[in-house]
């Protein structure tokens, strides 16, 4: 008699663990990657809401992750290749391809433009542990720059 009511309480902790993410559908990996983005975007761009404000973001490809970026404590813009203004301004950007994950973490080809000929792009390892994904120190390495 007492199996039932076990089974009943096992079943539904297990069932928790295979909710969709809060950050909406995973659009590809497992469901984390707006959480792997903003590991990089805080920690290896050094991105905050106060004195290092995110450029607008741009995704690789057809990759396009729906996230709520406030509540990784970021607070990016759509970027707008056609946005009016200084032309400059429309070179400002940080990109980001779909996470591919491993045993290890994720990896992540990133890349910033702050304007023309002023960019650089990256390859980044991202970890998972207790205090979330995070971005070991010397873990992204150089892949272009213009």
């Amino acid at each position: 008699m007492r199996v039932l009511p076990v089974l009943l309480v096992a079943t539904t902790l297990l069932s928790g663990c295979a909710t969709p993410a809060p950050d909406g559908p995973p659009t590809g990996g497992d469901g984390n990657d707006c959480a792997v983005i903003a590991a990089i975007a805080r920690e290896h761009y050094r991105f905050n809401d106060t004195d290092n404000r995110p450029l607008p973001i741009r995704f690789e490809g057809d990759y396009n992750p729906r996230c709520d970026w406030s509540r990784h404590g970021l607070a990016f813009e759509a970027y707008d290749p056609d946005r009016p203004g200084d032309p400059r301004e429309r070179v400002r950007w940080v990109s980001f391809a779909r996470p591919v994950y491993d045993g290890r973490g994720a990896v992540v080809e990133t890349g910033i433009m702050h304007g023309p000929l002023a960019g650089m792009g990256y390859e980044c390892r991202v970890i998972s542990g207790f205090a979330g994904w995070t971005v070991p120190e010397g873990s992204c390495r150089n892949t272009w720059v213009s």
